[in-house]
């Protein structure tokens, strides 16, 4: 029994690669919001929240933003839109990439 109507293609493709991303990267989530947006998330435990790991957790979640830059702009910013241009690349790695770079070095091998 189907649980609901057949996805179009293209929402089956974007669903099929928030999948995989979910599947390839640790210690984040893609999901939808409740207007379905497509939404990027970390879960943090609150006995172990201080400044380090909130700080961790964000440069985690921008490097993942780095990482699928180029994989994703053909979703978030579609050709068919008159006037949108592609979604320039990072220029450097940030400060806080730059504090954090040991402790999200599991990203460095992760997803394409």
């Amino acid at each position: 029994m189907h649980y609901a109507p057949a996805l179009g293609d293209a929402f089956r493709r974007t669903y099929r690669q928030l999948l995989k991303w979910n599947d390839e990267l640790p210690f984040v989530k893609f999901g939808l919001s409740a207007d379905e947006a497509i939404v990027l998330s970390a879960e943090l435990a609150s006995p172990d929240l201080d400044a380090d790991a909130l700080g961790r957790t964000i440069a985690r979640l921008v490097a993942v933003c780095d990482l699928l830059h180029d994989g994703s702009a053909a979703f978030l910013r579609p050709a068919a839109v008159p006037g949108v241009t592609a979604v320039p690349a990072p220029l450097r790695p940030s400060a806080l990439l730059e504090r954090f770079a040991q402790d999200i070095t599991e990203l460095e091998s992760s997803a394409s």
